[in-house]
């Protein structure tokens, strides 16, 4: 019988392989996107129990992951590594993960939903933080960050294996271990994609498989050239001038504007000091132009400003015609006499006699 190969894709199944996982009844062997070892994990049926061993001493023990009726404990020997405890709940449709042992805090809790495990974050009220989606072929799980919708952060496609293996508690817990990434794991990734985008994936390491590998041109009076090949020995070296290594090309006066040849500039390798005052200024003078005068000073001033003066008297409104009695007639009259309240009613002894008491 031959190992099941689970192939998992950064992002969805066109994507980037990042990882392979050879899985047998002997144990999971995890294999980079180069197929180089990096994991190596072993069962042992008769004690329930699944050890995580050096790829390069298998002898040496890194964890062990003990599986009772109650769930898993992990148990880590690296220093200052907090151990988990993932205990079944809901009658096995949850699993809580507590971080430092059985009464540590809840961290994680994963639960078995219908088409798939939703992972929650810090305690049972938290956020969904991914989910695991099995695909309807049953031959894929899809990690999805935020939610059922939410982004396609890696797929993992089985192969000679059916993904429904994985959907009982401690089939996925054993699932969960072997396909998990850890900071370091993350961090390496990430190193090694920088330093092929750095490097090239072809040509020279460390060199940028961009850079320009043309002639390079100098000023006329290093009389050299750039490049792998240095050229003659030139007058300026044999003097001892120190050429030009800037790395930076220096555009031939060939290359120059025509009409800027015509118009007698300087060549345009000519340093800035050897330029006086007057040829720098003759191209301003010779090109300067006089301002015509705009149409608005045909205008004389008189006929611009006159419709400012025409001011338009304002009338008066209609409300100046209706006398002042009139206006406010109607108020006084409307005026309602003010009644007399009820506490009038009460004779001064009794309202004396009531506040002594």
């Amino acid at each position: 019988m031959t190992d099941a190969v689970i192939t998992e894709h950064a992002g969805s199944r066109q994507g980037t392989v990042v990882r392979y996982y050879q899985y047998g009844s002997g144990g999971v062997r995890v294999l980079d996107g180069g197929k180089v070892t990096r994991r190596l994990y072993l069962f042992d049926p008769s004690s329930d129990m699944m050890t995580e061993r050096d790829p390069s001493r298998q002898e040496k023990i890194l964890r062990r992951f003990v599986f009772d009726p109650y769930g898993m404990l992990e148990e880590t020997f690296f220093f200052g590594q907090r151990p988990r405890t993932f205990r079944y709940e809901a009658g096995g449709q949850q699993i809580a993960v507590r971080e430092g042992g059985d009464y540590g805090a809840v961290g994680k809790l994963f639960t078995f939903e219908g088409n798939g495990v939703s992972e929650t974050g810090w305690g049972r009220n938290g956020e969904i933080e991914r989910v695991y989606v099995f695909e309807s072929g049953d031959d894929a799980i899809t990690e999805r960050s935020g939610g059922w919708y939410g982004n396609a952060d890696r797929t993992i496609v089985f192969e000679g294996i059916r993904a429904s293996v994985f959907r009982e508690p401690e089939a996925f817990l054993q699932f969960l271990i072997f396909t998990e990434w850890s900071a370091s794991d993350r961090e390496k990734t990430i190193n090694e994609q920088v330093a092929k985008i750095r490097g090239g994936e072809k040509g020279v390491p460390g060199q940028s498989p961009y850079k320009y590998t043309g002639e390079r041109h100098r000023p006329a009076d290093t009389g050299g050239r750039t490049g792998s090949d240095p050229g003659p020995r030139t007058p300026a070296r044999a003097s001892g001038h120190r050429p030009d290594d800037s790395g930076i090309d220096f555009i031939p006066d060939a290359d120059a504007p025509a009409s800027m040849v015509t118009r007698g500039l300087p060549p345009l390798t000519r340093r800035s000091s050897e330029i006086s005052f007057e040829e720098r200024g003759q191209h301003d003078r010779d090109n300067s132009e006089r301002f015509t005068a705009g149409r608005s000073a045909e205008i004389p001033l008189e006929e611009r400003f006159a419709g400012a003066r025409e001011k338009e008297q304002l009338s008066r409104g209609r409300s100046v015609e209706i006398p002042l009695e009139e206006r406010f007639e109607s108020a006084r009259r409307e005026r309602e006499k003010l009644s007399k309240g009820k506490s009038a009613e009460i004779p001064y002894s009794e309202r004396q006699s009531g506040g002594d008491r």
